[in-house]
C-alpha cells in the first residue's frame, strides 16, 4: 500500500493483519504495521524499512513509486522491525545510510550494515535533498540508547520512529486520533515507553519546540492533529496519578480469592474504582495499561513450593520491568505450612517507587478474625491518593 502524506512524501510500509505476538511477548490483538517513508526532493530519502516479513508488500510499495535509486536510507533505529532491511536497501538502491554514532554502532552488530556505508550526524544536523530538507534530534531512550527521530521541515512532518506509535493494523493510514487509536496507543505506551518515562518527558520537551504538522510514527497511523498524541504522552509520563486500584492475583485453594473479592467490595463501597485481573487469564498488554495511571496496586498469590505462585511473579517481574509510577502497593497472600514468599514478592518490585501501605497474610483459608485485618487495609487505601 503508498499511501501521499504530503508534497513528495509517501508512506510506503507493510500492514501486518495477522501478527499475534511481539518479542515473543507483547500480544497484538490488533495486529501491527511497519512504517517506511520515501521523502522525494531532487534526491530521494527512505525513512526507516520494515519487517524483513514483510519485504515483498515493502519492495512492491517502491515499484508503484517507480523508485529506481535511494540516495540515503535514514536509520531512526536499530531494533529490526525497523532496520532489517537496510543492508538490502545499500545494496539494491545503491543507498548510503543515515544516522547517529550510536545507533551506527548498533547497526554495524545487528544487521550487518558496514561502516563505510553509513554517514554519521549529530543532533540538530540537516540533510539537503534539493527542496526537501531533513533535521535530526537525538531523542535517546525512547525506547533504545540510539533512537533519533528526524524532521521534515518544508512539510513539518515529525517521523517519531517508535514515540508516539501504536501496534494497530488498519488501512487508515492517516487518522486525527480517536478514542480507538489513543487507547493502542497507550497500550504501546505502557509496554513499550513506560520504563523510560522521564526520558520521555525529556525527549517531549524537546521536539515541542519544533512546529508539527503531522506525527508520522514507525507503527500505528499518522496523526493529522499531533497535539492530542503529545498531550495524551505528557499524561502518562507525568507524575501525576489516579485514584484507581490494580489488583492482580492468583488464587489456588479459594483463600486469596475470597480475600480479594472481599478488598475489591470494600474499596468500591468506598468510591474507590478497582480493576481486577485474574493473571493465569489476563493479558499482560491490558495489565499494562492498567498500570499506567493507577495510584495503587493490590498483589494477591498464594504460597506454591516455598515461593510466590509462578504467574504472580512473572506480572510482579513485568511490573518491575515497566517502572510505574505507582505510589501505593499492598499485599495479600494464603499459604500452606510456611516459605519465604511475601519476602520474595518485596524483593522483586524495588524498582517500583512505592511505599507498601499493608500485608495480609493467612494460613490456609481465611478466617472471620483476619477479615478484619483487610477491613484496615481497605480504610487505609481508600484515605490514599
Amino acid at each position: 500500500m503508498v499511501k501521499k502524506i504530503g508534497d513528495g512524501v509517501y508512506y510506503v510500509g507493510a500492514i501486518d493483519w495477522d501478527r499475534e505476538l511481539f518479542d515473543e511477548l507483547i500480544p497484538l490483538p490488533n495486529g501491527t504495521t511497519y512504517n517506511a517513508y520515501i521523502v522525494k526532493g531532487e534526491k530521494i530519502a527512505l525513512i526507516d524499512t520494515v519487517d524483513p516479513a514483510k519485504k515483498e508488500e515493502f519492495y512492491n510499495n517502491l515499484e508503484k513509486l517507480d523508485i529506481k535509486n535511494i540516495d540515503y536510507v535514514i536509520s531512526n533505529h536499530a531494533e529490526q522491525d525497523h532496520s532489517g532491511l537496510i543492508k538490502e536497501v545499500v545494496e539494491k538502491y545503491g543507498a548510503k545510510v543515515v544516522t547517529n554514532k550510536k545507533c551506527a554502532e548498533l547497526l554495524h552488530t545487528h544487521v550487518h550494515v558496514s561502516k563505510e556505508d553509513i554517514i554519521e550526524v549529530t543532533d540538530g544536523e540537516e540533510l539537503d535533498l534539493g527542496g526537501k530538507t531533513l533535521k535530526f534530534y537525538l531523542t535517546p531512550w525512547v525506547h533504545w540508547p540510539e533512537t533519533m527521530v528526524t524532521y521534515l521541515k518544508e512539510e513539518k512532518i515529525l517521523f517519531s520512529c517508535d514515540l508516539f506509535g501504536s501496534h494497530y493494523a488498519t488501512s487508515d493510514i492517516e487518522q486525527e486520533g480517536d478514542d480507538v487509536l489513543i487507547e493502542m496507543a497507550k497500550r504501546y505506551y505502557a509496554e513499550i515507553m513506560m520504563p523510560f518515562r522521564n526520558h520521555v518527558i525529556k525527549n517531549i520537551e524537546k521536539i515541542e519546540k519544533i512546529e508539527i504538522g503531522k506525527i508520522a510514527p514507525s507503527h500505528g497511523p499518522v496523526y493529522t492533529k499531533p497535539e492530542k498524541i503529545i498531550k495524551e504522552y505528557k499524561k502518562w509520563a507525568g507524575n501525576e496519578t489516579k485514584k484507581e486500584v490494580i489488583i492482580l492475583y492468583v488464587s489456588m485453594h479459594e483463600s486469596v480469592r475470597k480475600m480479594v473479592e472481599y478488598v475489591m467490595e470494600g474499596l468500591m463501597e468506598k468510591g474507590v474504582r478497582v480493576k481486577l485481573h485474574n493473571v493465569v487469564k489476563s493479558d499482560i498488554g491490558e495489565i499494562a495499561i492498567d498500570l499506567v495511571e493507577a495510584s495503587t496496586v493490590v498483589v494477591g498469590t498464594p504460597m506454591v513450593l516455598g515461593g510466590m505462585h509462578p504467574k504472580i511473579a512473572g506480572v510482579v517481574y513485568l511490573m518491575n520491568a515497566l517502572r510505574p509510577k505507582t505510589k501505593y502497593i499492598g499485599i495479600l497472600g494464603s499459604y500452606g505450612w510456611g516459605g519465604r514468599f511475601i519476602e520474595e514478592l518485596k524483593g522483586m518490585i524495588k524498582n517500583v517507587k512505592a511505599e507498601i501501605v499493608g500485608e495480609v497474610v493467612v494460613k490456609g483459608l481465611i478466617t472471620k478474625e483476619e477479615y478484619k485485618k483487610l477491613d484496615e487495609l481497605i480504610e487505609n487505601i481508600s484515605k490514599l491518593n
